[in-house]
């Protein structure tokens, strides 16, 4: 996700911006940075998974090790040194890293689970370190500069892998098949990954090198330090143009047929209180299937029938304090596979819902409660299937999926069609069409979308989109938008407007009739003192009107300080001055309402993060607001506890303290989440979670056992209590058993 959002405007914005030129920026991606040897056939020994690159092939492979730091001293040699190695063989891709350490009894590993090594920056684009030390490999196997897949560990070999899509978007509940093991030596830590040829795309050519880049973190220095782009301005892991040159790969093996079936069976039982408090139970018995296809390299078809999400977690509680739904995310692993393909629209950020996106695959088999005491309920979704990759220089992108009639819903088809044309070394030109239809009714939204990135720090990109429903309702949207990030300025300008008649029923509109601008500028000092590693100061606002008539809708203006200590602690205090107009009074609970009138909005806000490298890290926010003519008090905080790699814990509470002047309440969401790793393949999560404004409270426990690479067994528990009378009243329960299978043809 990109903090920024771009448009020519940003040019003259922010004082002297210091562009790159290309040719300086692309100098240091030159060459064969990584170069892989394959296996003798008659190699007798091969490679044994243990972590420790003990065996005589790794010794006889060229090590790639000039790492350069981009935190805390950009362009410093790394402190502590790193080896890469890459052999390969007709059956699998190896890496090997080797991660010296002067002081190895300190290499932070505390992370055992799958899928938590890396996580997304918070309010930036590309991925982070969770806590641990680590090492992030990407790969390009098409070398088209924008694509690539992501693999990473930690000394205890824990997995992580994820998919980046056009330098920007990042799918980290990707699944690929692959194995890691990671040993503790007196060196420091290394690890051994094997990538089957079958979980990597690549193309026919022979011989042809592909992008590489290497990302290890030092966690005890917060030391950041890249194979390639590690410049702090137009750099980062996630520049996959930017990235070195794997080579040596030659006689890559074809797959064949290339098929992958994940057949699953699933046995459970469900309980739920009727609204005349009785107690009903049913049966659960249900079987599916999951097909993929290469029909040619870089091109994948993606099948499932009578499909099934009974492991996913459930949805985070969340208070509703505004007029507008909720914006809960994508957890299915069907709809996350190249989610990033399908993204049109204004990028969802974590502090507001995206004003306009034309797909948004929650619509699909989920119906959300008609208020915020409801629960979203499921839709059988009977089939459906999907086609994605690269054809030459463009991403294509079909879906299609059937749900069945239910919960008063008719027997619908969603559909999706997405085409990018690559444009300079980065950029893209793109077409979507959404489209859901039943035999009652239909809405479909189309548009082009347009991405160029300039002088590396520089990214400039808009839409224009328009909307169409049966009986002749038509409606549009479009943005405009610039990012500029650089090492001692920054600035980003959003400027979008939904229609007052706009229509995305495949999609997510926060509101319509409704044009905002947002501009903000950055200044970044590094003094070097206190502790001090920089000091990020913005300035800016937002400015919102309607479309029609352009009524002022809300503005806001203030500044924002961004302390980041040497330790890893963090800050930021934001200071704004703001007014919004309410055109249609909404309740904010059954027993509160805010009449329609213009407010003061001002508000105080701000986080805080202890270090993610010890065992310990406390979190805090909070916001003291003017609120509907009355006040917000909003207090929260999370403790995090990893005294062990098979123990993690997070507590998390939050506090609203509403008064406006047709009364007052206080809505109160705590939530407890722990997990329990047995091994990198075994483990069991529990999440409880109470919501005070709703009398709800919920439990969900899952476990997953891996029981071969790219086969699961899941056995979920669910629960929630709560209604008007008694908290502890039974609502409902269920137990689920769902056993998937990968067979590859």
């Amino acid at each position: 996700m990109r903090i920024g959002w771009g448009a020519l405007a940003g040019w003259v914005v922010v004082g002297p911006l210091g562009l790159t030129s290309p040719s300086a920026a692309q100098a240091q991606s030159n060459g064969a940075d990584v170069r892989a040897h394959r296996i003798p056939p008659a190699a007798a020994e091969g490679i044994t998974l243990d972590g420790r690159l003990s065996e005589d092939l790794w010794a006889a492979a060229t090590p790639a090790g000039d790492f350069r730091q981009r935190e805390p001293l950009e362009g410093e040699p790394a402190t502590e040194p790193t080896e890469v190695r890459v052999l390969y063989d007709d059956g699998n891709l190896y890496i090997g890293i080797v991660a010296h350490d002067s002081e190895p009894e300190r290499v932070v590993g505390r992370i055992l689970q799958r899928d938590k090594v890396m996580e997304p920056v918070f309010f930036g684009t590309g991925l982070q370190f969770a806590g641990d030390d680590g090492v992030a490999v990407l790969l390009d196997p098409f070398h088209d500069h924008r694509n690539a897949v992501i693999f990473a560990t930690n000394a205890n070999g824990a997995e992580f892998e994820a998919l980046l899509v056009d330098e920007g978007s990042v799918n980290i509940d990707w699944r690929g098949v692959w194995e890691v093991a990671g040993a503790r030596t007196p060196e420091g830590w290394s690890a051994e990954i094997a990538i089957p040829w079958r979980t990597l795309r690549y193309p026919d050519t022979n011989g042809e090198p592909w992008g590489i880049n290497v990302f290890r973190m030092i966690r005890r220095k917060n030391e950041e330090t890249l194979l390639r782009s590690w410049q702090r301005e137009g750099g980062g892991f996630h520049r996959v143009s930017r990235a070195g040159h794997l080579t040596g790969l030659e006689g890559l093996p074809r797959q064949g047929l290339n098929l992958e079936a994940k057949p699953f069976v699933l046995t459970g039982r469900k309980d739920e209180v009727d609204d005349l408090g009785a107690l009903a139970s049913s049966g659960t018995y249900e079987a599916g299937l999951d097909l993929k296809s290469e029909l040619r390299p870089g091109l994948l078809l993606d099948l499932t029938l009578n499909t099934d999400f009974a492991q996913v977690e459930v949805d985070d509680e969340q208070v509703n304090l505004t007029r507008f739904d909720l914006f809960f995310p994508e957890k299915r692993e069907f709809f996350l596979e190249n989610a990033g393909i399908f993204e049109f629209g204004v990028p969802s950020n974590p502090f507001e819902p995206p004003a306009f996106q034309m797909f948004f695959s929650r619509r699909i088999g989920i119906v959300e409660g008609e208020d915020d005491e409801e629960e979203a309920q499921e839709v059988p979704i009977l089939g459906g299937a999907r086609l994605t990759g690269r054809v030459g220089e463009q991403t294509l992108g079909l879906l299609s999926v059937v749900t069945d009639e239910a919960l008063g819903l008719p027997r619908e088809r969603f559909s999706v069609a997405r085409v990018k044309r690559d444009v300079g070394e980065s950029g893209y030109v793109g077409a979507m069409v959404a489209d859901r239809r039943s035999a009652e009714t239909w809405n479909t939204a189309g548009g082009v979308d347009v991405q160029y990135t300039l002088a590396d720090a520089w990214v400039l990109d808009g839409y224009a989109a328009g909307t169409s429903t049966e009986g002749g309702t038509r409606g549009w949207s479009y943005r405009l938008a610039y990012e500029y990030n650089g090492e001692r300025w920054g600035s980003f300008l959003n400027h979008v407007a939904v229609s007052p008649d706009a229509e995305a029923e495949a999609g997510f509109i926060t509101r319509t009739d409704y044009r905002k601008t947002d501009l903000y500028g950055m200044r970044r000092w590094r003094p070097g003192a206190a502790g001090l590693r920089k000091l990020d100061v913005w300035v800016g606002g937002t400015y919102a009107t309607t479309v029609l008539r352009s009524r002022m809708q809300d503005w806001a203006g203030g500044i924002a300080l961004n302390p980041e200590w040497e330790s890893g602690e963090t800050f930021t205090l934001m200071l704004n001055a703001a007014e919004t107009v309410v055109d249609e009074a909404f309740e904010l609970t059954d027993s509160v309402e805010v009449p329609i009138g213009r407010y003061r909005a001002d508000h105080v806000a701000w986080f805080a993060n202890t270090s993610r490298g010890r065992w310990i890290s406390l979190g805090s926010n909070g916001m003291v607001s003017r609120f509907h003519g009355g006040h917000l008090v909003s207090v929260g905080g999370t403790l995090d506890l990893a005294p062990s790699p098979r123990v993690a814990l997070r507590l998390g509470f939050t506090r609203n303290d509403v008064h406006v002047p047709d009364g007052a309440f206080t809505a109160d969401v705590a939530s407890a989440r722990v997990s329990y790793s047995f091994s990198t393949r075994l483990t069991t999560n529990a999440l409880v979670q109470y919501n005070s404004l709703d009398r709800q409270f919920s439990a969900n426990v899952r476990l997953n056992f891996i029981h071969r690479p790219g086969s699961d067994l899941f056995l979920v528990f669910t629960e929630n209590r709560g209604d008007e009378q008694r908290l502890w009243n039974l609502a409902d329960r269920g137990v689920v058993m769902k056993v998937t299978y990968l067979v590859r043809l």
